[in-house]
């Protein structure tokens, strides 16, 4: 099967960069964004119609009675609600099993719970002397009947949310990290969290047992394989690192001359039925390709690069806007593509992918 690399939705509406994507629990339906403008937007990727109004004739027949084809316009998805309570950007998104609610964290330094069908918040962890000190980088659901949330910020701490209870401080506080936590995974009784120390500590929240993988560089993002004994790891080296969980052992490493990933937080996922390993990278050195980003794919098993796709700043009419440097001069705008998320954990149809640009770009088997 090869990698899928034509886009079949753009979700329109951000008034900034999106930070976080998320797809709604199975059958995977709708896409969660969460932007830099505040809001989280909840769209289907399904349009509601096949092609733009007046676009349709994209077929053109020439006098010799050939016909020509440019490419249909992709079409647009629909914006089905918006969520706004935040007052700084958003940077996290966790939807519940049963898609009743999802968690958001971003600068507010609280983990906001909301009801999917009201748009209204239902609960805030924060803002007691207990909470996080500072923007929260990530949140995820855990327990029984996703009955807990789990955040970690940049006040490097990861902290234990009980959702059904109305206390308001942590049911627990863990400060093994020497620097801010970048990510999140939960697994059962297990919390994993990577770190900008360069850590990935694994904590059995049953046994009170922590275990500490050393990466070295900071880590940015984490993705568990199905089965957990394997985690994909994120770091600013320019590699991404497919760690045993076990042994805690190197099993593959992905990189690419042409790859760049030093500065920023550039999330990493796996998908394809994890044949593949997706990143997107930090567009250094690279003029003249007008605001776009670009996908990698990697070989989850032989580390070969399979694809690189460009992904434009939007559909016609959404280039970017100019900037001017402090020397006067225009400067390029590019789509670094920060977020990804792939239906149904990976293992569905379709993938998402967003950053600067604001405009999310949906990808999926034809």
């Amino acid at each position: 099967m090869t990698f899928p690399d034509k886009p079949i939705a753009h979700l329109l509406g951000s008034n900034g960069p999106v930070h976080a994507l998320t797809y709604s629990a199975s059958p995977g339906t709708y896409i969660l964004a969460g932007s830099a403008d505040r809001s989280i937007r909840l769209y289907n990727p399904q349009p509601s119609t096949s092609v733009h109004p007046g676009s349709s004739s994209h077929i053109t027949k020439q006098n010799s009675g050939n016909v020509s084809s440019s490419p249909p316009p992709v079409p647009e998805g629909r914006l089905v609600q918006t969520y706004a309570a935040h007052g700084y950007e958003v940077l996290s998104l966790t939807v519940s099993a049963d898609n009743a609610r999802f968690a958001s964290s971003g600068g507010d330094r609280a983990v906001f719970l909301w009801d999917v069908a009201t748009a209204q918040t239902l609960r805030r962890f924060g803002g007691t002397p207990q909470s996080h000190a500072a923007r929260i980088n990530c949140v995820a659901f855990g327990g029984d009947s996703d009955s807990l949330l789990i955040s970690g910020s940049l006040d490097a701490s990861v902290r234990v949310w009980d959702v059904k209870s109305s206390a308001l401080r942590p049911v627990q506080v863990l400060t093994e990290a020497r620097d801010a936590v970048s990510a999140v995974v939960v697994r059962g009784p297990e919390i994993v969290s990577g770190s900008v120390d360069g850590r990935v500590r694994t904590y059995d929240v049953r046994m009170g047992r922590c275990v500490t993988d050393v990466v070295g560089p900071s880590v940015t993002s984490l993705s568990m394989t199905r089965d957990g004994k394997a985690v994909l790891v994120g770091s600013l080296d320019s590699k991404l690192r497919l760690m045993d969980r076990e042994s805690g052992g190197c099993l593959k490493t992905y990189s690419d001359p042409g790859w760049k990933n030093e500065d920023l937080r550039v999330q990493s996922i796996l998908g394809g039925k994890e044949q593949y390993v997706l990143a997107g990278d930090e567009m250094t050195g690279t003029p003249g390709r007008h605001g776009e980003g670009r996908i990698w794919a990697w070989d989850i098993l032989t580390g070969e690069l399979k694809a690189k796709v460009a992904v434009p700043w939007g559909p016609a009419g959404h280039e970017p806007k100019k900037l001017v440097g402090k020397d006067g001069k225009p400067k390029e705008r590019s789509n670094i593509l920060t977020c990804f998320a792939w239906r149904e954990g990976g293992f569905g149809d379709q993938y998402c992918v967003s950053g600067t640009s604001g405009i999310v770009t949906v990808f999926g088997y034809h």
